[in-house]
């Protein structure tokens, strides 16, 4: 009895076993090749369990298909939960990729988001052909903004107006001129809430920890997505391959990335490297490594406190603060309504202080609470003039080349403008004090 017992139940183990080794087997047929069960050294030499190149594509297709689906639903809400999302294109790799995903969103077509393309004037002549290759490919039609004052596409209009060296006697200025206020003008005009853009953590430590959305503090909040936020430049440029996306020309001459052609280099400088018929020749790690895509760009340019230049200042901290509000709504500071009105005060025998600044000027921004709480104290009149939208009359008569001017108006009419970039409380008293003395 005690052996038929045995015997039963070594043959249910048996059993057990055999259904438990043919679902394992089953499961390894069923399984990536790289998981297979380990072989002796001949048999892996005999018969390869582990195709590398192949896992590693199958590995970069499944990356790319998530970041796909990542930037497309982040798009999806910047279109379906805001009014008049907008885009600003600037035509460089990542910019193309988002311009195909809103195409296939359907979102060129059904207004429910604008492009829109800032014309410095100082632009390679391919870049704004290239526009117009991507309107036609995509049927839409982008919104171009340009320097107050100046019609698209008249560079001598530009040069009349601001100077066409005005890139070279004042970097800042000319950043706010043919950037930044276009560039927030075009926003306002748009009637934008959401502003779609191209920034990605890849491109380096300035940009290291943005994320898929930001909010901009204007009017209450301006939404910021950043639909390629994670994506690599070499994820940017495996999906321009793999869908033919249409990009910019000058890739192909060796530029990772394409802005003023004043400043704008290949990287490397010979060329070498390059983007052509949807695959790179040369070495290509001198774009894909880390922070390496925007190399070639603001060379030889330096900010005013001598620090290399590496933002326009569209999307340095504060540019896009106060684009639909003005500086000194309340307070001490007094506005002067018109060119007229500016000319009565500095005729008025009375000595007094005029401002002259652009709402839209990041270091006018930077004074807005030192000149407000001068103004409270100075004993004088305090005025604020807006000269962006008067060029020529504060070029004549106020000493403005720049943003902000401050301007003491002497009794006798005299307009003494204030040279320092001290703009404290204490600076602007020490210079009242002095002309007025």
């Amino acid at each position: 009895k005690h052996i038929i017992t045995f015997f039963i139940m070594k043959c249910h183990a048996l059993a057990f076993a055999t259904t438990l080794l043919a679902t394992a087997n089953a499961f390894v047929q069923n399984a990536p090749r790289a998981f297979a069960p380990a072989k002796s050294a001949l048999s892996m030499a005999e018969e390869a369990v582990f195709d590398q190149e192949a896992f590693n594509a199958e590995g970069k297709e499944m990356r790319l298909k998530y970041l796909e689906e990542q930037a497309m639903y982040a798009l999806k809400i910047s279109c379906e939960n805001y009014d008049n999302a907008v885009f600003p294109n600037a035509m460089i790799a990542g910019d193309v990729v988002i311009t195909h995903l809103l195409h296939r969103l359907g979102y060129l077509n059904d207004g429910k988001c604008t492009i829109m393309c800032v014309d410095t004037f100082h632009l390679f002549p391919e870049t704004m052909e290239f526009l117009k290759e991507i309107e036609a490919h995509y049927d839409f039609k982008a919104e171009v903004f340009c320097a107050e004052g100046v019609d698209v596409a008249d560079k001598d209009g530009y040069d009349a107006k601001y100077g066409a060296d005005l890139w070279k006697e004042d970097i800042e200025q000319y950043d706010k001129v043919c950037k930044v206020e276009p560039f927030q003008r075009g926003l306002k005009t748009l009637n934008t809430e959401c502003m779609i853009n191209g920034r990605t953590r890849w491109q380096g430590f300035e940009r290291a920890w943005i994320d898929l959305f930001e909010n901009a503090p204007i009017g209450g909040g301006l939404a910021k997505c950043n639909p390629l936020a994670y994506w690599t430049l070499e994820d940017t440029f495996d999906y321009i391959a793999k869908y033919n996306v249409p990009h910019h020309p000058l890739h192909a001459q060796g530029y990772p990335s394409i802005g003023d052609a004043k400043d704008t280099i290949p990287i490397p400088e010979d060329g070498s490297t390059k983007f052509v018929d949807f695959k790179f020749e040369g070495e290509k790690a001198a774009w894909l490594e880390y922070a390496s895509e925007r190399k070639g760009r603001f060379v030889g340019l330096e900010n005013k406190d001598g620090s290399t230049k590496t933002e326009c200042g569209i999307h340095v901290a504060g540019a896009e603060q106060t684009f639909d509000r003005d500086l000194w709504e309340e307070g001490a500071v007094k506005d002067i309504a018109s060119s007229d009105d500016a000319l009565e005060i500095v005729k008025s025998g009375k000595p007094s202080i005029i401002t002259v600044y652009a709402p839209w000027c990041q270091f006018c921004q930077g004074m807005e609470e030192e000149y407000a709480a001068f103004a409270a104290e100075a004993g004088v009149d305090v005025y604020k003039f807006r000269g962006d939208e008067e060029r020529e009359f504060v070029e004549a008569n106020l000493n403005t080349k720049s943003f902000p001017t401050v301007n003491v108006v002497k009794a006798d009419g005299t307009v003494v403008k204030y040279d320092s970039e001290d703009r404290t409380v204490d600076a602007f008293k020490a210079f009242l004090a002095e002309q007025t003395a």
